[in-house]
């Protein structure tokens, strides 16, 4: 197959994107949806209403040929290089397309590159493409109560049960574990190991006997997130991901593409403040500048921290630091636009007043602090930079 030059695929996606959707324009301020909530107040129902929507524009997608760019023509791809896969974003993002939610970076840009690297022939052949078309949706079964962020730590038990295993544990803070079809589950299957050496990755299928998701609810009142339940669920040894005791390693690999993918987050609400700035209807005083034009600078560092990292895939180059000081960035953005967004709207952000833009700032407000421990926490990213850029002692481990 010919690789087309740059120029040639552009035009070709453009011609594609046009046939699929509008163009996007600049939302006029008052007009349409006001949302800038981080985590989204839908009911199950909801929740699977738009999985499907989104999921048949990535069908679409893929079908045409923009849905697996740098994946191997095995996978359904066409073997591009990464500047082809983020000249396609660029321009898909001039159009009014579908707005992924979370399980589709976590199931085409986590869970598939893992298979990829770690399953077996059966298992790649089984789960790759279809999880990178989304005929198949994955999520993350990694996060407990009692190991905190401390991913080492988790006690959910895998026992070897003639020529299977049987699960036993609880996960918890799961995003979409009620439309996915698969987790990705980090289990204990040697309890005498050093905690990095006994640990054991599986699929498991979320419509298992014994496999029982709960909503959390939110500060905000909606359950984006779910507590999901392993009592006795058994497993063919096929379900394993990697080898045993190897769970650490193939973990490795989905969180740092989760911590990669993590750099843009809250950049749209950021603009939309400072939108809200513009057309507060009063003067703003020198503060109230002063605050927003440091989130404009922010929010351009943000920016530029991640066109590095674009750029260090587009050299070849593993993702290196250049992903932890992006989620750091990210997670300071939407502090930041909070604390503007409060000191903007003062009385006005704590009463529904019927006024455009203003209420449903609250969505924002209680939602940005959970991005500080979702996708590893601060504290976590610190350690990374302060151990791999710094050369400080590594913490201390059992």
């Amino acid at each position: 197959m010919t690789i087309p030059t740059p120029e040639a695929f552009v035009a070709e996606a453009r011609a594609w994107l046009t046939a699929m959707a509008k163009p996007r324009t600049a939302r006029a301020w008052g007009e349409g949806s006001d949302s800038v909530a981080v985590f989204e107040n839908w009911t199950e129902e909801q929740e699977r209403a738009e999985t499907d929507r989104i999921r048949a524009y990535e069908q679409a997608k893929f079908d045409a040929g923009f849905g697996a760019i740098t994946w191997p023509r095995e996978y359904g791809g066409r073997a591009l290089a990464t500047s082809y896969l983020l000249a396609f974003r660029r321009i898909e993002a001039e159009f009014d397309v579908p707005r992924r939610t979370e399980m589709f970076p976590v199931t085409q840009q986590l869970v598939a590159p893992a298979i990829a690297q770690w399953g077996t022939e059966q298992q790649r052949a089984r789960y790759v493409r279809a999880m990178l078309r989304t005929d198949l949706i994955a999520c993350q079964l990694f996060s407990e109560t009692e190991a905190g962020s401390d991913l080492a730590a988790v006690r959910t038990r895998a026992v070897r049960d003639g020529d299977g295993w049987r699960l036993d544990g609880h996960k918890i803070w799961t995003s979409g574990a009620r439309v996915a079809d698969l987790g990705i589950a980090v289990t204990r299957t040697d309890p005498d190991a050093a905690k990095h050496v006994g640990l054991t990755v599986f699929l498991v299928p979320m419509d298992a006997e014994g496999v029982t998701v709960r909503p959390i609810q939110q500060m905000t009142g909606g359950s984006s997130f779910n507590e999901v339940y392993l009592d006795d669920v058994r497993l063919d040894d096929g379900m394993r991901l990697g080898p045993v005791g190897q769970g650490w390693k193939v973990a490795l690999t989905v969180l740092a593409s989760e911590r990669l993918d993590s750099g843009n987050l809250g950049l749209e609400n950021a603009d939309q403040a400072i939108e809200l700035a513009r057309n507060l209807g009063r003067p703003l005083t020198e503060l109230e500048r002063d605050k927003v034009a440091d989130l404009v600078t922010r929010s351009y560092v943000q920016r530029l921290t991640g066109m590095r990292a674009a750029a260090a895939l587009v050299a070849g180059k593993a993702p290196g630091p250049e992903a932890s000081v992006g989620k750091l960035l990210a997670t300071d953005t939407m502090a930041r636009t909070s604390e503007v967004v409060r000191m903007l709207l003062g009385p006005d952000l704590t009463v529904d007043s019927g006024r455009w833009g203003t209420w449903a700032w609250t969505e924002h407000v209680l939602g940005a602090p959970g991005y500080r421990i979702a996708g590893g926490t601060d504290e976590i990213q610190h350690n990374i930079l302060a151990e791999r850029v710094l050369g400080l002692p590594r913490e201390p481990r059992g």
